[in-house]
């Protein structure tokens, strides 16, 4: 093997500004494992051409390609190490960075005074990454980032629950909307708003039904965070695709049926309280101090006028909360998971929250009041505490 000190770098070069590189590798570092299993998935492949360059990661599930402006001489292309590429560059100095192509996949990083060698693979031990040609419908991407920050929390954490390891994402009428289950809870959002339908759009397009991996909507949520464009959707049998402005995200779907969330809503949950979110979320996080730390359970106590929240734990103590609210229906006592409540108030706006109530031993539906841009609903099954 070449010493990386005698590396020849007369091949393909890059020159490119610091903070792009730094803004794009730092969106790829989530979507690759430090340790992988399968090490080239522990890679990226970085390739250039013209006026930019283009970088991909990928855990063979979902893949991620960025794209950065920069100058390019020759066909640059070179497999590097994720992680410790990323490192190297966010070290340099700001100030341009000169990437060369040495013998034997040799990667030289220059950038002022600094130098650093860094040991690559071909481009062809690089997984191939599935690409799409036609888009076929547009979300807003602040309506995609509200659907899915006002459910995925509600995922469940088991891995052998295949089909619930990730979110619906359904368009029904051109209305987009998310729903989200562990068996114990269940989120659903629906924007009010309405995709926009691509001329090449195929026939599904109407009545589309895929289930989000997890890590996909991951990424999806912070690549669509303060964007203020919308976001290019498509499928094929396997895949699904969205492209946020020049990045394009690549997810499988998850296979398996997911459960009719339309059979779980409470219909007939006929007490109704209304509760300030802001009095009810301190209350409930005070509470929750004294839960046990196995079942996290808080009773809530509803009485005429009046709302009191209990927990206690044998080990350490116990707490009690009270809220005035405007409530004259008969006494009702039921125990939640006070995370999952803290969880759903933490995502939703608006001042007041309603909750919607049938008995001790049926769900609760809780939706906030007031908000404009979407329709958000939570269900929660009780907890029996002593």
């Amino acid at each position: 093997m070449t010493s990386p000190l005698l590396i020849k770098t007369e091949g393909p070069q890059i020159r490119i500004a610091k903070a792009p590189l730094v803004k794009e590798l730092a969106l790829l570092q989530t979507l690759i494992e430090r340790k992988n299993t399968i090490p080239i998935l522990s890679t990226i492949l970085i390739q250039g051409r013209g006026a930019e360059i283009s970088i991909v990661g990928t855990d063979l599930d979902v893949s991620l390609q960025t794209v950065c402006p920069a100058e390019v001489t020759g066909e640059f292309s070179a497999v590097v190490q994720a992680r410790k590429f990323f490192d190297i560059v966010r070290s340099l100095p700001e100030s341009d960075i000169l990437l060369s192509m040495g013998e034997n996949n040799w990667v030289t990083i220059t950038c002022g005074a600094s130098e650093f060698n860094l040991h690559g693979q071909n481009k062809d031990t690089f997984p191939a990454v599935p690409t799409v040609k036609d888009f076929d419908f547009i979300i807003s991407a602040s309506a995609l980032n509200g659907l899915i920050n006002r459910t995925a929390f509600a995922i469940t954490q088991e891995e052998s629950r295949y089909a619930l390891n990730g979110s619906l994402f359904r368009v029904v009428d051109s209305q987009p909307l998310m729903v989200a289950t562990d068996g114990h809870r269940l989120a659903l959002a629906r924007a009010n708003t309405q995709v926009v339908i691509c001329q090449s759009a195929a026939a599904w397009v109407s009545e589309l039904s895929v289930v989000i991996p997890k890590k996909a909507l991951t990424e999806l949520a912070k690549l669509t965070a303060g964007h203020d464009g919308g976001v290019n959707i498509s499928k094929d049998d396997n895949h699904l695709y969205f492209k946020i402005g020049a990045r394009l995200l690549t997810s499988r779907m998850l296979s398996g049926q997911f459960p009719n969330y339309d059979l779980v809503i409470p219909k007939t949950n006929d007490t109704v309280v209304s509760v300030n979110r802001d009095l009810l979320t301190q209350a409930i996080r005070r509470a929750g101090i004294m839960a046990d730390e196995r079942s996290h359970g808080v009773k809530i106590e509803f009485a005429s006028g009046r709302l009191e929240l209990s927990a206690q734990s044998a080990e350490v103590g116990a707490a009690r909360e009270g809220l005035n609210i405007d409530y004259k229906g008969a006494g009702l006592t039921i125990g939640f998971n006070f995370l999952y409540m803290i969880d759903f108030l933490n995502v939703i706006s608006g001042d007041m929250v309603k909750i919607a109530l049938k008995d001790d031993q049926s769900p609760a539906l809780f939706t906030p009041e007031s908000d404009d841009s979407f329709v958000a609903q939570f269900v929660l099954m009780p907890m029996r505490l002593i």
